[in-house]
């Protein structure tokens, strides 16, 4: 991972990586009296270039960024069409953008931990009987009909803007 410390010319010292993965994975939500009041935007290509942002369900699992939606959503042509893509998030004392590509995710085993995970946070989905998407008994009416494809976000860099003293902003890149 190469580390490009953007706030040097102020002083600031490089964000540290691990507090914002920790943070990620607890769940953070950007106030402590803001339980589960985070929003995750994803930005997707459209086909004339211009950018389509959209409010998703995206959860943190296994280091990355995971959404799922319905193959006739423009989230989901894009995607087909052009993978590149970010999500940002808010979590306590930051900002975090990551930026990378959205690769759908059709392994069974995968499919049941993200389901499994979607489900302990109150969405009850599942693997579908095909095995390459999950359903559940309700979402977002503009996701169509199940089953919905999930994705997951290969990150090539990720910037984290603190707002905790004594600040700091950051990117990091991978691969």
């Amino acid at each position: 991972m190469e580390i490009i410390n953007l706030g040097i010319a102020d002083g600031l010292p490089p964000v540290d990586w691990a507090a914002v993965v920790d943070k990620l994975d607890a769940g953070s939500a950007p106030a402590a009296d803001a339980v589960n009041s985070r929003t995750t935007w994803l930005c997707t290509v459209n086909e004339d270039g211009s950018p389509h942002v959209t409010a998703v369900g995206a959860l943190w699992v296994e280091g990355t960024f995971w959404f799922q939606t319905g193959a006739g959503t423009r989230k989901g042509r894009n995607v087909v069409r052009d993978p590149r893509c970010s999500v940002s998030v808010s979590i306590r004392d930051a900002d975090v953008v990551v930026e990378g590509d959205a690769v759908r995710v059709t392994e069974p085993a995968a499919l049941t931990r993200i389901a499994k995970a979607w489900a302990d946070q109150g969405w009850p989905a599942e693997p579908d009987e095909s095995g390459t998407g999950i359903t559940a008994p309700f979402n977002a009416p503009a996701q169509g009909p199940p089953p919905w494809n999930v994705y997951r976000i290969e990150p090539l860099s990720v910037t984290v803007v603190s707002s905790a003293e004594p600040g700091g902003l950051t990117r990091f890149r991978f691969r």
